[in-house]
């Protein structure tokens, strides 16, 4: 499983690294840090859908 990170589409909200902080990183303003396309370790992939899904603005797609 992989998570594409659309860094523009992310407003700080935040949300994600509540969700699952060891794969949703955020930069010192609160924003989404990570490389556009992720590898999630299988161990996270629960938490790294949860985090996709708590974001309202949409900036982090969950690709198979």
């Amino acid at each position: 499983m992989k998570v594409r990170a659309i860094r523009e589409l992310c407003t700080g909200h935040g949300l994600c690294a509540l969700k699952c902080a060891e794969l949703y990183k955020l930069d010192d303003n609160g924003y989404i840090d990570m490389e556009p396309l992720t590898d999630v370790p299988p161990e996270l992939e629960m938490k790294a859908r949860r985090g996709a899904i708590a974001c309202p603005e949409g900036a982090l797609k969950i690709e198979q």
